[in-house]
């Protein structure tokens, strides 16, 4: 599968050639058109009145009518081929996309018209003419979408019959899109593995961390000469050894609150999206977890680029809710590595999953929690609905004190701005993990 690259918000480039084309023979149903319909009744008309007034100019009027009526029609086929082709099948929420349409008809007037699917906002007219025509869309939210109908009108020369049939469009799956993140977290401690992170032992890095006297077997291009000179003895450089880490994203869909396009949900899904994309471009091997509505999904850790598209794909099937009963005190090791970094993205609304994290965390695991929530209780001002929406600001300040407590640190992201933001002080550093 190609790489895809999410458009810059505003920007929306025209969509390239189709590159899926599904070929399909379907019957039409023909019948008399309009204008048909039309002419009849004129004909009609002008007969019932030559009768009725027994005068016979009047049926002059409908000579005209009974001609075209009566004139030869070519032949109306039974079954005509359509073939549909997408620009593409995956997309990032806001780019757009287009479907080709077209009829093997050259003998009639095609005419088309989509009626888009829940959730698909046309960006082009919706009706169009030509045996080939071309409808642009856009998804504004994740998710797979059904992409609709489209209806073709086949019209004879003298428009007397038309055909017409309706085409169901395929589904295409809409990506969030990636929250921007340009910075790691990276741990203090870090496994043998030959990575992009300068650790702290030294090795064959490019991060220069000091000096020491030359022993056999060093290489002579390691050799510090001006050192040397100025201290009497051989002097080496020594460089950091460059290593990897193991990442899981964990994404909390038990609840899903606040407005459709910018819920927690949503928030959760594009900044592990931004997220997965920013570590393994530093070569670091990262799976997903997806806590949802009967039970837990994941993927193991790997590298990269397509293991970008398969956490997608693992999160696009999130579903808000907790089964209960659900407990996740325990996942695989193949899921959870020993030593891995955990970044969460959680509104922090549901106990069990607050409970999931402090069971990793005392199981010995780095975690840092992206907190999601940009919402709250609706203002009311009754004396009862005041005193609810205070306790409830209590709890929350009480769960993310305890988590900070246990030694889990907790930021917030509205959505909008970089991750580098909240994640700034946590990225200057290596991430010192105490038990």
């Amino acid at each position: 599968m190609p790489p895809i690259i999410p458009n810059e918000p505003g920007r929306l480039p025209a969509p390239a050639a189709s590159s899926v084309v599904e070929v399909d023979e379907v019957a039409m149903r023909w019948r008399p058109s309009r204008h048909a319909r039309r002419l009849l009744t004129l004909a009609t008309a002008g007969l019932l009145l030559a009768v009725l007034t027994r005068r016979p100019e009047l049926a002059g009027v409908a000579a005209p009518a009974l001609l075209l009526l009566g004139a030869g029609r070519p032949p109306r086929p039974r079954r005509v081929g359509v073939r549909v082709g997408l620009t593409a099948t995956r997309l990032y929420e806001g780019e757009l996309a287009a479907v080709d349409v077209a009829v093997d008809d050259d003998e009639h007037d095609a005419r088309w018209a989509l009626q888009a699917g829940r959730g698909v906002e046309p960006a082009s007219a919706t009706a169009a003419g030509g045996a080939t025509a071309r409808f642009t869309f856009t998804v504004p939210r994740w998710g797979k979408r059904q992409l609709g109908t489209v209806a073709l009108v086949l019209h004879d020369r003298w428009r007397l019959t038309e055909g017409r049939v309706t085409v169901r469009l395929p589904s295409v799956d809409c990506y969030p899109q990636p929250g921007v993140q340009r910075t790691k977290v990276v741990l203090s401690r870090l496994p043998n593995r030959l990575g992009e992170h300068s650790g702290r032992v030294p090795g064959e890095g490019t991060e220069f961390t000091g000096l020491r006297e030359y022993v056999p077997g060093d290489r002579q291009r390691q050799i510090n000469w001006p050192a040397s000179t100025r201290l009497g003895r051989l002097q080496v450089n020594t460089f950091a050894a460059e290593r990897s880490q193991d990442v899981v994203l964990l994404v909390d869909a038990t609840s899903d609150v606040g407005e459709p396009g910018a819920s927690a949900l949503d928030l959760g899904l594009r900044g592990a999206a931004g997220a997965a994309r920013a570590y393994l471009d530093g070569r670091d091997r990262v799976g997903v977890i997806t806590y949802q509505w009967g039970g837990a999904q994941w993927l193991a850790p790997s590298l990269g680029r397509r293991q970008v598209y398969k956490i997608i794909d693992a999160m696009l099937s999130a579903d808000a809710g907790w089964a209960r009963g659900s407990v996740f005190s325990r996942l695989p090791r193949a899921a959870l590595p020993p030593g891995a970094l955990v970044v969460a993205f959680s509104p922090l609304l549901d106990q069990r999953f607050v409970e999931a994290l402090r069971d990793m965390r005392e199981r010995g695991f780095a975690l840092i929690v992206v907190d999601v929530l940009t919402t709250e209780p609706p203002t009311r001002y009754a004396y009862a609905d005041v005193i609810a929406r205070r306790i409830w600001r209590m709890e929350q300040q009480a769960i993310r004190f305890s988590l900070r407590e246990l030694g889990i640190p907790v930021v917030r992201w509205d959505g909008i701005v970089p991750l580098d933001l909240p994640l700034a002080p946590y990225t200057r550093r290596p991430l010192v993990v105490r038990r």
